[in-house]
């Protein structure tokens, strides 16, 4: 994703760009940024996955979204970064479980 920084009279505090992928703790969303690197020795992209926690204070972020992180002071002893705003939404379609699947193996000819 992306990396920002911000200045304000608080000083300067990075930004990132990243998905949520938990929000199954109260206040706290946990954000997936993921970063593609060039390997140093064989020249090939790799891909690296980070994962923080920050701060949502009225558990608005769902599963899905793009938001921007900032930093923040220490909240907890992970959670140091705090959600700035949501960039989009995941338009998640609810999955109904379907009753009597037909697979290839419960066939019997």
């Amino acid at each position: 994703m992306t990396e920002t920084t911000t200045q304000d009279d608080r000083g300067v505090r990075r930004g990132i760009t990243g998905t949520v992928t938990s929000t199954k703790m109260d206040k706290t969303a946990v954000i997936t940024v993921i970063r593609r690197i060039r390997d140093r020795r064989f020249h090939k992209f790799v891909t690296r996955r980070m994962k923080y926690k920050a701060h949502d204070e009225n558990n608005a972020a769902k599963v899905g979204d793009l938001v921007e992180i900032i930093e923040a002071r220490p909240m907890s002893r992970t959670k140091r970064w705090r959600i700035l705003r949501t960039i989009s939404h995941n338009a998640e379609i609810p999955v109904t479980p379907t009753e009597g699947r037909d697979t290839d193996l419960d066939r019997t000819k």
